[in-house]
């Protein structure tokens, strides 16, 4: 069942804009256009600038950080709207790896995974990913995490191996290094 939009949650709000501005990714409140890929989210040079009375779905900002988070630090600086949101690695691969990240950080936030994988997002594929990410701990490989692995920001689990501290969902780096 999903929940209702969460834009009155201030208090959701405030822990995931806490923890990005913690990791070293921008966000903070601001005036943005009506009309954005996001409702009530704009990329603006490489930070997230939201307006809490047009956010429908606060679980949104994980995910656009997420792209942030994959890129070098010099494309991040280059990001805006719905541009420069891939550097240097292909558009699908940053949206899997984004969609990983997005997850770990929900993991270390303690939300729902509804919050996260809303229904009004994912190509009608929010309950596949809530489904297949809640397997992470069991081995196997999951959409983006190779990815995240390969940039140096977290290990995968392979079949027959105990977890370790930076293990997906855990993280090495919340933002890619280099």
């Amino acid at each position: 069942m999903e929940p209702e939009a969460h834009t009155a949650d201030i208090e959701l709000i405030s822990r995931i804009t806490e923890f990005l501005n913690e990791t070293g990714l921008e966000c903070r409140q601001g005036a943005i256009p009506e009309a954005t890929f996001l409702p009530g989210i704009e990329i603006q040079n490489g930070g997230i600038v939201y307006d809490a009375e047009l956010l429908t779905y606060p679980g949104d900002l994980l995910h656009e950080a997420g792209h942030l988070a994959v890129l070098k630090p010099e494309h991040r600086l280059l990001a805006n709207g719905s541009e420069n949101l891939s550097g240097d690695i292909n558009a699908g691969a940053a949206e899997m790896a984004a969609i990983a990240w997005s997850w770990a950080a929900k993991e270390h936030l303690g939300i729902s995974a509804e919050i996260l994988f809303h229904s009004g997002g994912y190509k009608e594929g929010s309950d596949n990913l809530i489904e297949a990410f809640s397997k992470c701990n069991q081995g196997g490989t999951i959409v983006g995490v190779p990815i995240l692995q390969w940039l140096g920001m977290t290990r995968g689990l392979m079949r027959n191996e105990l977890p370790d501290e930076y293990t997906f969902p855990k993280m090495m780096h919340w933002l890619r290094q280099g």
